[in-house]
């Protein structure tokens, strides 16, 4: 996680229009806005900024971060 991420324990922590970044080992693999979350599976779909496209994600599989209005607008790590 960086400064300006906020660590994601379970889905329903999550809200629609939330910014998170997603990683894997250390990566970032995916980073966009929550569209929509299915919690009692630890699933929910982002909006890609850096694809472009639809994603689901398994909370199981990524260490997701809430990034902060204070990241938005920079550079991913």
């Amino acid at each position: 996680m960086t400064m300006n991420e906020e660590t994601v324990d379970t889905c329903h922590d999550l809200a629609a229009g939330d910014l998170i970044a997603a990683r894997y080992k250390g990566s970032l693999v995916h980073r966009g806005r929550v569209t929509e979350r299915v919690p009692d599976h630890g699933l929910f779909w982002i909006m890609d900024e850096l694809t472009g496209g639809r994603r689901l994600l398994d909370m199981a599989d990524l260490k997701i971060g809430r990034v902060s209005s204070a990241g938005i607008g920079s550079t991913p790590a």
